[in-house]
């Protein structure tokens, strides 16, 4: 299992776009991924279930992926988290 913790970098957090763009890839890849802020652990395919994670700026959240191509996955989606998604 490949995972990874991070901050969120989005000014507004994970809501509606950066949450679309990361479960599309999380789907995407054919890679069973789950994403964690605190104690709660969610499918990281899931928009809703990303969502209802509450993740704010800068909250660290842990993603994680398990099969082939999980370090690639991880990497893919450490980058959406990464980026400012709310900027001008």
């Amino acid at each position: 299992m490949a995972e990874h913790t991070l901050k969120v970098a989005s000014s507004h957090g994970l809501h509606a776009r950066p949450a679309s763009l990361f479960t599309q890839a999380a789907a995407a890849s054919g890679v069973e991924v789950t994403i964690s802020k605190g104690d709660k652990s969610v499918n990281a395919a899931s928009i809703l279930s990303v969502i209802s994670l509450g993740v704010g700026h800068g909250d660290e959240v842990t993603i994680s992926a398990q099969g082939d191509g999980a370090d690639a996955i991880i990497a893919e989606l450490t980058e959406i988290l990464s980026t400012d998604h709310d900027e001008s």
